[in-house]
């Protein structure tokens, strides 16, 4: 028996993480950097980017500030990362207006980020054939594209969009035998949401709708993502993993 034995390995592969510098993303890059993986980590806050990079495990990573809605930040990105095994497109914001209130400005802010950038850096990185032949592209997106909520039409709908992305994208670059898919969390404890504008009156009663009676951790949706970043996903692609601890069931 190979106790050495771990499909689940990211050991030897290069995995750039965006939007690194809190929640998700930066839960994302801490675990790869566990689980062998040589981390690129991008975020516009370099001194939020920099609490990230310390504590990183291992050697070799990279920290690389940029400002995804600026595109000549995304193309220097591009530029100075290396080959990579894997991308994790986390970057994102969020945005809660009645469907009555929305405007243009706020369209463009949120589809900049959450989709606009997401295809860009994905393009250039294609194009200067900086992501590696067996490859995996993960893609954020949110429960919100399939199970919405008043008041999150913008960002609801630009999730849902970052799903049908990733669909071409795995139909386009299967041939390469690079794969794309997507995770969906439902609520997850982040900064965002103890701001105080969610009170905890408001908490208890959306937890009612949890199966598992707790919101998920960034943890939690890092390991689901360095499942689809690892060889043992390796005849997934075009797939979207829905990780709400059950929400979606009510």
């Amino acid at each position: 028996m190979d106790t050495n034995y771990n499909p689940f390995s990211l050991a030897g592969k290069t995995i750039l993480v965006t939007g690194a510098s809190s929640g998700i993303g930066q839960a994302t890059a801490i675990e790869c950097s566990k689980m062998g993986a040589r981390v690129v980590i991008t975020g516009r806050n370099a001194e939020r980017l920099q609490e990230t990079f310390s504590q990183l495990e291992g050697d070799g990573h990279i920290q690389i500030t940029a400002d995804l809605n600026n595109e000549d930040d995304i193309e220097q990105l591009v530029s100075e990362c290396p080959v990579l095994d894997g991308l994790v497109n986390n970057a994102g914001q969020g945005r809660n207006k009645p469907v009555n209130f929305v405007k243009i400005q706020d369209l463009q802010e949120v589809y900049q980020t959450n989709l606009f950038a997401v295809a860009l850096i994905t393009k250039l990185l294609l194009k200067k054939k900086k992501i590696a032949k067996g490859g995996s592209i993960v893609f954020t997106s949110s429960l919100s594209a399939h199970v919405t909520a008043p008041g999150l039409s913008v960002y609801a709908s630009s999730k849902a969009a970052v799903c049908a992305y990733m669909r071409t994208c795995a139909l386009e670059l299967g041939s390469k035998n690079i794969r794309a898919n997507a995770v969906l969390p439902g609520m997850v404890e982040t900064k965002l949401i103890n701001k105080g504008t969610y009170t905890e009156e408001d908490k208890l009663k959306d937890l009612e709708l949890y199966p598992l009676r707790r919101y998920g951790l960034p943890t939690d949706i890092a390991h689901c993502i360095i499942y689809l970043l690892s060889d043992a996903s390796s005849f997934m692609t075009g797939s979207e993993i829905v990780i709400d601890g059950g929400r979606s069931l009510k």
